[in-house]
């Protein structure tokens, strides 16, 4: 039998070695695995009481004032009373997904490796539905803790297709609501997003260009390029999350599988005349005064 070194093994072959030997040592079971030995009595911390406070503060100025960086936040904060810092208001924007919508320099420089497709919609008039979809993802507060939202929504009709929750931002969050979408049939001409790394991903755009759709990104901080579906972010927000306190992640998957269905097939929408978005999507017309 050839023995093989801990180097010359895949990190798979290294995982299973450390399943099948549960009598090795911590140490060399972390050696096999490739991994330091203090990760593994390393338990991931969650955000702290104050913080998610910070977060649900910053979330509600955000959608009111969405051109807000992390000094004007960090000014609104102070002006209600609490001690904070811009270090500490700008991690938290990160890692809710949020930054400033203002115009930038280098609006045409790619991340490494992804591909930037321009923008296809400036004076395009949707005319029906499945012409244009688009998507996007929302941080969503809970009592103790916090998920991503992300959401796909044909322009004309206003109808949300599919949506999903999740505890991290990444693409395959965002390529499985998008499937999802897909799967039920129809596709659009056109699938608009902004520049988010997980939107520009290589794995991502394939599964668009595999169908031959359309594929057109919104300019760097230009909010109003994605409009209708920052719209629906406010609405979730203001008519449904800040509404209720749900306590863990199933409780709000349950209110928002409602809250979508009603807004899809009972809330009357203004923009629409006041037609119900399911009955536009179905009838696949664009009526509208």
């Amino acid at each position: 039998m050839v023995k093989k070194k801990v180097g010359d093994v895949s990190q798979d072959e290294r995982i299973g070695w450390v399943h099948q030997g549960s009598a090795l040592s911590v140490s060399k079971q972390c050696e096999l695995a490739g991994i330091p030995r203090s990760s593994w009595y390393y338990t991931p911390r969650g955000e702290s009481e104050e913080n998610l406070l910070y977060m649900r503060l910053i979330d509600e100025q955000y959608l009111k004032t969405p051109f807000y960086g992390a000094p004007r936040m960090c000014w609104v904060l102070r002006q209600q009373g609490y001690k904070v810092n811009e270090k500490r208001i700008s991690r938290l924007m990160r890692l809710m997904g949020i930054e400033a919508i203002y115009p930038k320099k280098n609006l045409s420089k790619p991340e490494s490796g992804h591909k930037i497709y321009p923008y296809l919609l400036r004076g395009v008039k949707v005319e029906r539905p499945d012409h244009v979809w688009s998507t996007d993802i929302t941080y969503i507060r809970m009592m103790r803790g916090f998920l991503y939202l992300c959401a796909v929504v044909d322009w004309g009709s206003r109808y949300v297709l599919s949506w999903r929750l999740s505890n991290t931002i990444d693409t395959d969050f965002c390529i499985l609501t998008l499937q999802d979408a897909l799967n039920r049939g129809p596709q659009p001409e056109i699938f608009n997003t902004d520049q988010g790394s997980q939107f520009t991903s290589p794995r991502f755009t394939k599964v668009l260009e595999d169908r031959q759709i359309r594929i057109s990104m919104d300019g760097k901080g230009r909010a109003l390029d994605n409009v209708f579906i920052e719209r629906l972010w406010r609405d979730v927000k203001y008519e449904h999350v800040f509404l209720h306190e749900y306590q863990n992640g199933s409780d709000l998957y349950k209110g928002l599988a409602q809250y979508f269905r009603f807004r899809n097939t009972e809330r009357p929408n203004e923009t629409l005349g006041y037609k119900i978005p399911w009955d536009v999507y179905r009838n696949k017309q664009l009526d509208v005064p």
